[in-house]
């Protein structure tokens, strides 16, 4: 199929912006690359160091011709979906012994849940910590012992820190290993509604912990379509899993095989056979559109319009807002799950998932095919349906119709001709709306604004029955240098209760909401944010404000805001507290959230 010229053009533009910057960065890496083998350049003691742990396996490690893979892991047994990485480098161990490799682990990440900070201090540190896991992958893979990497991560600022780092090392091979989602449990949607309830104050703790624990209650990401789950598509739309990986539970058979085929992968890539695939030649423009095309056509997280750019500046791509909404505009919404749905990830797999979208949307002509991956060349390999015979992964031609059309649609017969994100500009500056769940009669919201600086204060106002109209809640100095960008995820009962009532309303913020957000319209990232003196720094109470997603503006109404002061808020208190102190030049020299909000890149 011929490529769509939207997509053509998108890509085109891309390249063209990224030339010199992306041109850098490959002479770099060819560089780097042209060394050959990392360890052949480390003294005697050096390498007497890095194997004096490694019994059985010096012997190997010392002869320097049987491929090293270095392990980044982001392991804890706190968060559900990076339990089941405990068991994974013994695992990994074995299989590349099994191919006559060796393989080490090259060090840790931290992993944070939002979960656990949401609505916390702790939520402040969450942007930042990709960051701070970009830089620690980057002190694991410095010892310079690997011939590839293997990452395991999940979550929402883990997989985009670890691409940053996997590109910043992209002379290296490198394949990324996920845990899969848990079981469904209780559905989204029904725990959806024991917040409401609880918001109201008609149920007490103990009923809302009951549905909590039924809902999140095992090992694996959460079954909601969020941030966790739409890196996975991302990994595998962009070729760095192995095909079919994404959505295999915990524990199950077909989960081992694929870790262990991912292992033997890592092996056959390197600069030591005859089939090098470094991760700088794999994350090109093309990769990069072919992850924007999977974000848009499932109705993905917001979180990704920040982390997208920032894993592509550190492949020398430039990506901003306009190429989402570009390919937002030609992208069909073609599956509906929670929050965009009913469904959870373990039904959209079922039926038919990311094998079969992403082969009806290569028929559509709105992926590249003539890509590199970690499985091979073009992304039809990534159509492809593993299973197990004897044990081991082998690869089958997937379903080519959707075996549930309430879930997922073809191309075709979308549940909406465009993506499920929207970019939104005004006189209040730019930034961007998740539409995908949001009814369409709730596109278009022009309502007076109140204006607030904490959620606490919104949830406060709530309470106290302050809202009884129409309303657009202005939420600022919620940005990266204010605090850190924490999400406003604990919004979302509340906003929903007063939608409920039959107002309309709408949030208007410079800081972030949960990729599991998206029933209330929300402008979200609104940038200069007003820690910047940003125009979100000038709303004041009253002022009519516009959120239009179907024009894709945002802006206040007969007010010119130039001649108005910046207002200014104490923000003495965001600079302490379980760990803010540490993140202090963080926040002094964050990068706007348009392009990735990035500190080190």
């Amino acid at each position: 199929m011929t490529l769509h010229p939207k997509i053509a053009a998108v890509t085109d533009r891309i390249r063209a912006r990224s030339e010199t910057t992306r041109g850098i960065y490959l002479d770099r890496m060819a560089a780097a690359a042209a060394e050959g083998p990392r360890r052949s350049h480390l003294t005697c003691g050096n390498q007497a160091h890095a194997y004096a742990a490694m019994g059985g396996d010096k012997d190997s490690l010392v002869a320097e011709k049987s491929p090293n893979i270095g392990i980044i892991t982001a392991y804890n047994d706190m968060l559900s979906a990076h339990q089941p990485f405990e068991t994974y480098p013994d695992k990994i161990r074995d299989a590349a012994r099994a191919v006559g490799a060796t393989a080490q682990v090259a060090g840790g990440v931290p992993a944070m849940c939002d979960g656990v900070t949401q609505g916390q201090t702790g939520m402040e540190l969450s942007l930042f910590s990709r960051d701070v896991i970009a830089l620690a992958a980057a002190v694991g893979l410095s010892h310079n012992v690997f011939d590839s990497a293997m990452y395991l991560g999940v979550c929402d600022k883990i997989v985009p820190g670890l691409v940053i780092a996997a590109a910043t090392f992209g002379y290296i091979p490198g394949i990324f290993v996920p845990a899969g989602p848990m079981v469904s449990g209780l559905p989204n949607d029904e725990k959806s509604k024991v917040r409401q309830e609880f918001a109201k104050g008609n149920i007490g703790r103990k009923e809302l912990m009951e549905a909590e624990m039924a809902s999140y209650h095992g090992p694996g990401t959460c079954t909601f379509y969020g941030t966790a789950n739409s890196n996975q598509m991302l990994m595998e739309f962009m070729g760095l899993h192995m095909p079919g990986a994404s959505f295999v539970n915990p524990g199950t058979p077909l989960r081992e095989a694929l870790t262990v085929a991912a292992t033997e992968r890592a092996s056959q890539i390197t600069s030591l056979g005859n089939d090098y695939r470094p991760v700088s030649e794999i994350l090109d423009e093309k990769a990069f559109v072919n992850g924007l095309v999977g974000l848009m056509a499932t109705g993905g997280s917001t979180n990704l319009v920040l982390h997208l750019p920032a894993m592509a500046k550190a492949a020398g791509v430039i990506l901003d807002l306009e190429d989402f909404a570009d390919i937002s505009s030609v992208t069909p919404l073609m599956a509906k799950v929670y929050p965009n749905g009913l469904a959870d990830v373990n039904h959209f797999h079922a039926a038919g998932g990311l094998g079969y979208m992403m082969g009806d949307l290569l028929k559509a002509g709105l992926l590249h095919e003539d890509v590199k991956t970690v499985g091979g060349d073009g992304l039809s390999l990534y159509t492809q349906e593993p299973k197990l015979k004897d044990g081991r992964v082998v690869y089958g031609p997937g379903t080519d119709s959707t075996l549930n059309d309430k879930i997922l649609r073809p191309a075709s017969d979308p549940f909406h001709p465009t993506g499920g994100l929207t970019q939104l500009k005004g006189n209040l500056g730019l930034g961007m709306m998740k539409t995908s769940a949001v009814a369409a009669e709730r596109h278009i919201v022009e309502a007076p604004a109140r204006v607030f600086h904490t959620q606490e204060a919104v949830k406060d106002a709530f309470k106290a029955g302050e809202f009884t109209e129409d309303t657009i809640i202005v939420v600022r100095f919620q940005g990266p240098r204010s605090n850190g960008m924490p999400e406003l995820h604990g919004l979302t009962p509340t906003l929903a209760v007063l939608q409920d009532r039959g107002l309309k309303v709408a949030l208007v913020t410079d800081g972030r909401m949960s990729g599991a957000s998206g029933k209330v319209p929300s402008a979200i990232h609104v940038c200069p944010e007003a820690a910047d003196g940003g125009p979100i720094a000038k709303v004041q109470d009253g002022d009519m404000v516009r959120l239009d997603a179907v024009a894709g503006t945002i802006d206040v109404l007969d007010v010119n805001l130039d001649t108005r002061a910046v207002a200014e808020a104490d923000l003495r208190g965001n600079g302490n507290g379980v760990g803010r102190e540490l993140f202090d030049v963080f926040r002094q020299n964050v990068g706007l959230a348009a392009s990735g909000a990035g500190v080190v890149i």
